[in-house]
């Protein structure tokens, strides 16, 4: 089985900044790059002030989800993945 077609699963922890907040970012995980996303956790202030953090899980196979996260890299949000945080 090639990396394009095998399955796997990512966490990524995600800050999409408040002037992207009109921008449909996970949205576009799952319509352009065809991932599954969970989102585990997520923090947006009430009425959308400020900066929101999402704790997402990504799944697809690895081309997709590769592919997805360089779509969020390209835009410049932060992003870390579960491999970039000890313990987590």
């Amino acid at each position: 089985m090639s990396s394009h077609t095998r399955f796997t699963q990512r966490r990524v922890r995600l800050r999409i900044p408040k002037h992207f907040h009109q921008e449909p970012v996970i949205s576009q995980l799952v319509s352009n790059y065809q991932v599954t996303v969970n989102i585990m956790a997520a923090v947006l202030g009430a009425n959308a002030n400020g900066d929101g953090w999402f704790d997402l899980e990504l799944r697809g196979t690895d081309k997709q989800v590769e592919d997805a996260l360089d779509y969020v890299n390209d835009l410049g949000l932060e992003v870390w993945r579960e491999s970039d945080q000890d313990g987590w």
